[in-house]
């Protein structure tokens, strides 16, 4: 199976990999003259390629085909508010990713364990599963958004709040199927606030359960994903 390679913005017959990336592909991965890989752009494009310039600085593919991946008829958006400790949520990005994903909004609530977050390395790893896994299409990562500001603009419709506390809540799994879309809000290790909550069902936000088990943040998370992907 040739190797892949992550080509963002990709619109000519040629590709020049940055230079890390070329000296992987000659030094370690020690691709030559006319050995055929993989590109994939981000956003639907999945080309065939050769390499032109086998040099371990510019290494030069050439594009001999293309095939573009529609997108699917339904969203998923995972907003999610982050772990203290950070590997948590890049094994969360990474598995996300293999599974499918279009959004993910880390957002800032009022028991949030991380206040601040950086997505270099989130979008590395975000690149590293689609490649991995075949996937034509790399979720949007968004920076750390107030919680109140992210419910105020959300479609209440195709919208819901998975939570722990007492009240009426119905499985995620015979909500998200009615949607074309779905957004899905997991909470911190100590869930959302009361008044959280209240604002979400205020706003319109469906509340719904993942099962009977209390999950960690990053469990549940992935766990939202995979209903939201394989109920429909």
């Amino acid at each position: 199976m040739p190797h892949t390679f992550y080509a963002p913005n990709l619109a000519a017959a040629t590709y020049l990999l940055p230079e890390d990336e070329s000296k992987h592909a000659i030094r370690v991965l020690r691709l030559s003259l006319g050995d055929a890989v993989d590109l994939v752009d981000g956003v639907g494009g999945i080309f065939q390629a050769e390499v032109a310039d086998a040099n371990p600085k510019r290494c030069l593919l050439r594009v001999t085909s293309e095939q573009r991946v529609p997108r699917r008829a339904y969203a998923v958006h995972l907003a999610v508010a982050p772990t203290k400790n950070l590997d948590r949520m890049e094994w969360l990005v990474e598995k996300a990713t293999e599974i499918g994903l279009d959004r993910l909004t880390f957002l800032r609530c009022a028991r949030s364990e991380r206040r601040e977050l950086k997505l270099d390395r989130l979008e590395k790893i975000a690149v590293s599963a689609l490649k991995q896994s075949g996937q034509a299409w790399l979720p949007q990562l968004d920076e750390l958004t107030d919680y109140s500001a992210f419910i105020s603009a959300l479609e209440p419709a195709t919208s819901f709040i998975a939570h722990l506390a007492e009240g009426e809540r119905i499985a995620l799994s015979q909500v998200a199927a009615r949607g074309a879309n779905c957004c899905i809000l997991i909470g911190p290790e100590g869930d959302f606030t009361p008044t959280e909550i209240q604002a979400a069902l205020a706003r319109g936000l469906q509340p719904v359960t993942l099962g009977e088990s209390r999950l960690r943040t990053e469990t549940a998370a992935l766990v939202a994903v995979m209903i939201a992907n394989f109920c429909r």
